[in-house]
């Protein structure tokens, strides 16, 4: 896959995420509607379907900053980032991101926004303090390459849709529980179908959310680590710059799952990177050490 061909993926991969979502929302109010003889509610599942799908394309960065604590960075005060990123911003001819800091020891980094024009990329600040100039260039290569590859908006709008639905869901069971069912001469069967339909929402709800967010393909870091390489035209950097943010234990203030695949590494610490047989195919990310190799492979 060219890296023409890999945007054009992202940008079709979108709207079928949004697709999909506007598709579950209809499909659980057209169900609450029926169940409930109230058609109103199915126009309003299409009004939330229409608001939030709106929502999570065009202000799905401001969403993912705000979840993860995210604060603007100045020139002034972060002068050698400022101008590290408005260099590699110029050599992959791209507008310069904008900038924020997250105030957490732990080493990590993410891009977001719906294009190259509106993009963001945030640093920790344990990302500043442990990481060398060489490493920290690598770091900010990998998500300007995902800039630059059109990732961001895949992976943006996946933290507003993984949320909607989750709530939706739940706002689904609370109503079950509440209303029971038609309050008709079929109730008691009609209370069973509510019930055996909620128990599989609450069973499914959770897979929905984990598919919707590994249909973001992990060949994305594979391709945004080799992309940066290319950009810095020095693998080791971003190679050493993982070793060490693997290596720190911690988990995030504020991490979350519905952010956790936008990060250049697990937001969950060092006990969650690793992954054999099933386990690696729930894992957000690639194995770190499979990451690193290719890299150094790569000189």
């Amino acid at each position: 896959m060219t890296l023409y061909t890999h945007q054009a993926s992202n940008i079709r991969k979108t709207w079928l995420l949004i697709g999909i979502f506007l598709a579950i929302i209809v499909g659980l109010g057209y169900f609450l509607a029926w169940n409930y003889q109230m058609p109103e509610i199915l126009y309003i599942a299409v009004a939330i379907a229409v608001i939030q799908g709106g929502t999570s394309y065009w202000f799905s960065d401001k969403v993912a900053l705000s979840m993860s604590g995210a604060k603007p960075a100045t020139r002034e005060e972060f002068f050698d980032l400022w101008n590290m990123t408005e260099n590699l911003a110029i050599t992959a001819g791209l507008p310069m991101p904008r900038l924020y800091i997250i105030s957490d020891p732990v080493p990590n980094a993410f891009a977001t926004g719906r294009n190259a024009k509106h993009a963001a990329i945030a640093v920790t600040t344990g990302l500043l303090e442990r990481l060398d100039r060489t490493e920290l260039e690598g770091v900010i290569a990998h998500e300007m390459s995902h800039i630059g590859n059109r990732d961001i908006l895949v992976m943006s709008v996946v933290v507003v849709l993984v949320g909607i639905i989750t709530l939706v869901v739940d706002l689904f069971m609370r109503m079950t529980l509440w209303g029971g069912g038609r309050r008709n001469s079929d109730d008691r069967g009609s209370n069973a179908i509510v019930m055996a339909i909620g128990l599989i929402a609450i069973i499914l709800s959770p897979i929905v959310a984990m598919i919707i967010q590994f249909s973001i393909s992990r060949r994305r870091e594979f391709l945004a680590d080799a992309s940066g390489a290319l950009l810095t035209r020095y693998p080791e950097g971003l190679a050493s710059a993982l070793e060490k943010i693997s290596q720190y234990s911690g988990e995030m203030k504020k991490a979350n799952n519905a952010m956790a695949h936008m990060y250049i590494a697990n937001p969950f610490g060092k006990n969650s990177k690793k992954g054999f047989g099933l386990t690696k195919l729930f894992m957000t990310h690639p194995p770190v050490e499979e990451r690193i190799a290719r890299l150094r492979n790569s000189l």
